[in-house]
């Protein structure tokens, strides 16, 4: 059965005209690339994200991975970088405190993100403080009953 539907898959191909390779495909001696010797794994890579332009992703995604170091670690337990896009960096804050404290640093951060990057990689840093729902004004909530004598019983 699998050599009938090799045969009519062989008739298909034909009748599209891609017909199936006559000759084996040859291996390179000792199993290597053809054109040279094997590449070291770190070259590789570096091909790679060159080839698909993906440097600077990945010099991005670095920063990102290494935010503690970069800022240090009391700014890195209340911020942490969200995206970058146009020279853009958008940075999450935990609360508004520290959002003003990264505005305060903003071209600190800039200088120092071009020195990881590369200069001009990094133009502008934004801020975003916290997305929580905005709090209601007054001191405690209570709830149950609402009236000027509840209190009374």
């Amino acid at each position: 059965m699998a050599r009938e539907k090799l045969a009519q898959a062989k008739a298909d191909a034909a009748k599209r005209g891609q017909l199936p390779r006559r000759e084996p495909r040859r291996k390179a001696a000792g199993g290597h690339r053809p054109g040279g010797d094997p590449q070291l794994f770190g070259r590789a890579i570096a091909d790679l994200l060159s080839d698909r332009g993906w440097e600077r992703s990945a010099k991005v995604g670095g920063v990102f991975g290494r935010w503690v170091e970069i800022v240090g670690p009391d700014l890195a337990a209340h911020t942490k970088p969200e995206s970058f896009d146009d020279g853009e960096v958008l940075i999450a804050a935990d609360s508004t405190a520290w959002a003003t404290q990264v505005r305060l640093l903003a071209r600190t951060l800039v200088r120092r993100l071009n020195e990881e990057l590369g200069d001009g990689t990094v133009t502008k840093v934004k801020v975003r403080g916290p997305q929580n729902a905005p709090r209601l004004s007054g001191g405690l909530r209570v709830t149950g009953s609402r009236g000027p004598r509840d209190t009374y019983g």
